[in-house]
């Protein structure tokens, strides 16, 4: 079963969460000591970040990132060698976050087969159409297991919501927000009568709510109307700030107790 599946099967009822960082920042090398760490220390799913120069959805926090970590080197393949280093040691689910001409430059089938070989179990590419998915993406990332996470706004309509969730698999990524990622104090009233109303479709897939979440209110509202969280933002920050993945993890838990 791919470890995604496994994840939201084996935990129902048990709120997850699941942190993104930018791989090659804020070092080249630190990829690896991340994800054991965040294992560790008991994160239930990792997205790992693929720099990009051009990427649309990410707020300032996560450009600045990504500028320094295609700065310190960082390129697709590097990134796909260190996930191999640590595939049997790792075994947290890993999904690989980037944009469409990433994927087109290395081609699907090879980036796919790829992915599958260093223990990536989905993929999110937030600038994918999804007719080209339906088409061209999905019969590959099926053959080789991986799942293609599609995300949803207050704007995505229910029609289209629900030919995602049938179109799809793993888990749906919410969005919390229309705009770009950035951390937030608390979500109003319109962002929670957004969760409510995805509550009430009773969609197939189960759904994480990420963009914006900092701090136990966010957190609370995010894992209230969801089976999980997504944090990005706030702990790429603390990453940076401290260059010690254990260091920032014990900042922000104490964050998100406030």
């Amino acid at each position: 079963m791919n470890k995604i599946n496994r994840l939201f099967s084996e935990n129902k009822g048990r709120k997850l969460l699941s942190l993104y960082f930018c791989a090659g920042c804020p070092t080249i090398e630190g990829t690896a000591e991340v994800l054991r760490t965040m294992q560790r220390r008991g994160i239930d799913m990792v997205e790992v970040g693929m720099p990009f120069s051009d990427p649309l959805a990410d707020g300032p926090v996560i450009q600045s990132a990504g500028t320094v970590a295609l700065k310190n080197g960082m390129t697709t393949d590097l990134l796909f060698q260190q996930l191999e280093a640590v595939k049997e040691e790792v075994t947290i689910p890993l999904v690989w976050m980037g944009y469409l001409n990433i994927v087109l430059h290395y081609g699907y089938e090879r980036f796919f087969r790829r992915c599958a070989e260093v223990g990536i179990s989905g993929v999110i590419i937030p600038d994918l159409p999804f007719r080209d998915y339906l088409s061209e993406v999905k019969p590959i990332a099926d053959r080789y297991d991986l799942r293609v996470i599609m995300m949803i706004t207050p704007e995505t309509s229910e029609k289209r919501i629900r030919f995602i969730d049938e179109h799809t698999d793993g888990f749906i990524y919410m969005v919390s927000s229309a705009s770009i990622t950035g951390a937030q104090s608390q979500f109003g009233d319109a962002k929670l009568e957004y969760f409510r109303r995805i509550n009430g479709m009773h969609l197939h897939n189960p759904r994480m709510i990420g963009f914006g979440i900092s701090n136990r209110q966010t957190l609370e509202s995010a894992q209230k109307n969801a089976a999980g969280a997504i944090i990005g933002s706030k702990f790429v920050t603390l990453l940076r700030q401290t260059g010690d993945a254990d260091e920032a993890l014990n900042q922000l838990f104490d964050a998100l107790k406030n």
